[in-house]
């Protein structure tokens, strides 16, 4: 029975590829650096999954950036807009790849990146392939190739990873209108023959290509084309071993479509979807073997041995050990790297859990265990347990309070709430506000360093927190901003900072996991029952409020986004966890007002992302998500502005549950799509506030005020003047001061002079 792994992280165990990615483009270092540190960290990953004893080994796992942006420029799908950047004097292929996801602003040149978006329902970002009618593609990078290669000279036999074709192209979006994007498939083939010809002739025996779409709704169009691809890749390449991987959800109706296609192996997830294996067992063919992705790549909790077992066990008594392969679930990207470096979690608890690096060895010890190895099992048995007994975790009045919701609505309708807040707010039109953080500078990181190291009291921490808010203020008020924010300096990451202040919750030291390029976040881990034992915003917003006469707004992250943005806890349902953070949330929400604060922004960026894959199981997971949501913000009277946050989403088919959440105000990404995510909202006729995002805070780039004008004009268009906020796409908190500095000054003057035009039309 062999093993292999689907994916590593690939950021490095200390953040290594971070700090050279950052270091390039600030220009402190050559672009040799940054090739240089790419390679060390995939030779110390390929050595680390040989050591835990996987035999199929990934390689092209590894990024510099995003591995679909990865595949776009390997098959030389480069937007037009970016052959400018080459053109340059001294330009690499590196800067052509980060022009792309960062876009580019330099040497007289002002492109604009690409799109960003959740990869599924995780929060890891992807760069979104643009695709043109009648697009053709050729091999422009050798990545796969040279990183195959690579492995071999260091005596490793890599199996190639590829997003599998219809998946990449799923991935993508057409710019133009008068085609599908599937129709490329002809066009696009050749490049992944030309590939797989390339990788061949070096002696790779096994490929792995992922198809994620596999578990998600198809069109028979999209279904014909995985019959039609996969039947032209075994036909020319009959001897290369093809594993097909599908992960995130169930193979649902297209398990006939998988199993019938002509590959060697079929990896399914059968730890979000652990009832498919019957089905896929019954039809599974005499010559396909089955990877059982049985580790949860996702989370960080260390597999219950017993519960694999039987899914490893079913699979050998029905197509024998020889035809079963044990595996994570999907990539272990979304998993921090190794856990032997986290000196400080309670041994208790830390006895439950598993990073990247332990979950290959439990791979491999579920091997050693149907081999027969029952002290393995026997370990495993004793920490599953301790954890279900643990007086750590379970707290009766908790659960008592989640039980006691009944409402979880606003005294007043919107209409009513919205004609007392403009009485008394007096806001201008299009009044402008930032999502919330400013810039957080090497100076307050260092504070905050100084202070966990005991080097400076935490009044002396305060104090310099004080300066940094009132200068906040005192900048915002000068350049115009209507809305003011305190700019967050206190807080570290939006999700952990709250559930440091919550009961229920731990932090790691070294828990690194990438979401987009080199930003990295360091998910809390939901152990136990959640509860907010003393205020965790007050202090600050009513210090801010106090410095200045304008409106501040009072920050919070909601609780869909605490929990998806978290490691959460396995041993009961998602939904009870999010009501506990609800009523955590709503109690600061209550206390704010109480100090005070008239406008309390609960941000939900993740409530999109969190939508199950299959259509059909969304009504359920939007029912629970909005009532957590409403639990949270129902608290206050009618007075009091809530407004909500969402990041790079789709909004078309969920807005009757936006609505639904009743806040008065949503702020939203739309500038990298040219405000294209604002048609739902107009087209549902949303009654609420809106404020679209004018620019991309993901990229460097400083918008014109000309830009950000024609921006709103088409949001005016759309719906109605005195509805719409002006704000960036996102936080501020991972840019940088001078840029903010600009990109805001600009905003505010596109909001004046789009107010003057309406006010001059209106005059006419």
């Amino acid at each position: 029975m062999l093993t292999q792994n689907l994916g590593y992280p690939r950021i490095g165990s200390q953040r290594e590829l971070k700090k050279a990615c950052e270091n390039y483009w600030a220009g402190k270092t050559g672009h040799k650096d940054v090739l240089t540190t790419g390679k060390n960290i995939r030779h110390e990953n390929w050595q680390v999954q040989k050591d835990a004893g996987i035999d199929l080994i990934p390689s092209n796992d590894f990024s510099f950036y995003d591995h679909v942006l990865d595949h776009s420029l390997m098959f030389g799908a480069i937007p037009k807009r970016y052959n400018e950047v080459m053109l340059k004097e001294g330009n690499k292929e590196l800067d052509l790849y980060f022009a792309m996801a960062r876009g580019y602003q330099k040497d007289g040149l002002d492109i604009v990146a690409m799109e960003m978006t959740k990869w599924f329902d995780t929060n890891y970002h992807y760069i979104v392939p643009e695709f043109y009618k009648n697009q053709q593609f050729k091999l422009f990078s050798t990545k796969v190739v040279d990183e195959f290669y690579d492995a071999k000279q260091a005596g490793i036999i890599t199996k190639p990873v590829l997003i599998g074709p219809v998946s990449y192209l799923l991935l993508g979006k057409e710019k133009e209108a008068g085609f599908n994007r599937i129709d490329l498939i002809k066009n696009l083939l050749p490049v992944y023959m030309d590939i797989l010809n390339k990788i061949k002739h070096l002696g790779a025996e096994w490929v792995q290509f992922d198809e994620p779409f596999l578990s998600l709704d198809l069109t028979e169009k999209e279904q014909q084309a995985f019959k039609d691809t996969y039947k032209h890749l075994r036909t020319a390449f009959p001897f290369l071993k093809f594993i097909l991987t599908t992960y995130f959800e169930r193979l649902g109706d297209n398990t006939k479509l998988a199993v019938s296609l002509p590959v060697d192996v079929l990896h399914i997830d059968l730890v979000r979807a652990p009832h498919q294996l019957d089905e896929v067992l019954t039809l599974l063919p005499e010559k396909m073997n089955l990877s059982l992705g049985v580790i949860d790549g996702r989370n960080i909790w260390k597999n219950d041995y017993i519960r694999a077992l039987s899914h490893i066990k079913k699979a050998i008594a029905v197509i024998g050990t020889d035809r079963v392969i044990i595996a994570p679930s999907c990539s272990l990207l979304h998993t921090p790297c190794d856990l032997d470096m986290e000196t400080a979690i309670d041994p208790e608890i830390k006895n439950w859990m598993a990073f990247a690096k332990q979950k290959l060895y439990e791979v491999n010890e579920l091997n050693e265990i149907i081999k027969g190895n029952n002290d393995l099992l026997q370990n495993n048995l004793k920490a599953i347990s301790s954890r279900s007994l643990s007086k750590l975790i379970h707290k009766q009045e908790i659960k008592k309070r989640v039980a006691a919701i009944t409402d979880a609505t606003r005294n007043s309708e919107f209409t009513v709430r919205q004609k007392i807040q403009q009485e008394n707010f007096k806001l201008p039109l299009f009044p402008t506000t930032t999502i919330g953080s400013f810039p957080q500078t090497d100076d307050i990181r260092q504070l905050r360093s100084r202070l966990k190291k005991g080097a400076i009291t935490t009044a002396q921490y305060d104090v310099e927190i004080e300066k940094a808010t009132i200068d906040a203020i005192r900048w915002q008020e000068e350049i115009g901003l209507d809305v003011l924010v305190h700019g967050e300096f206190e807080r570290n990451d939006m999700v952990e900072y709250f559930g440091e202040l919550l009961d229920g919750f731990l932090f790691t030291k070294n828990g690194w996991v990438q979401s987009y390029g080199s930003r990295c976040v360091k998910p809390p881990v939901i152990y136990g029952d959640v509860s907010r034992p003393n205020d965790m915003t007050v202090r600050w917003s009513s210090f801010a409020q106090a410095n200045t006469e304008k409106l501040m707004k009072g920050m919070l992250t909601g609780p869909v986004t605490i929990l998806q943005w978290s490691f959460v806890r396995d041993d009961q349902p998602r939904y009870e966890t999010t009501y506990q953070i609800a009523l955590a949330i709503r109690d600061e929400v209550v206390a704010l007002e109480k100090a005070g604060i008239k406008v309390i922004q609960i941000d939900e960026p993740a409530i999109r992302e969190g939508l199950p894959l299959r259509k059909a199981d969304w009504a359920a997971y939007l029912d629970w998500a909005v009532k957590a949501f409403r639990i949270s913000a129902s608290g206050v009277n009618d007075e009091t502005q809530i407004h909500t946050h969402m990041c790079y989403s789709e909004f078309n088919d969920i807005i009757e549950h936006i609505a639904a959440m009743d806040a008065d105000v949503i702020t939203i990404e739309t500038s990298r799509s040219q405000m294209e995510l604002l048609a739902a909202f107009a087209d549902f006729k949303y009654p609420n506030e809106i404020g679209p995002g004018v620019y991309d805070i993901h990229s460097p780039r400083i918008p014109s005020v000309v830009e950000m004008v024609s921006l709103l004009e088409k949001a005016a268009v759309l719906l109605p003047v005195e509805n719409l906020w002006v704000n960036p796409d996102c936080g501020l908190k991972t840019r940088k001061w001078p840029e903010t500095q600009e990109a805001l000054k600009n905003m505010v003057k596109a909001a004046q002079t789009a107010r003057e035009k309406i006010t001059n039309e209106i005059a006419v």
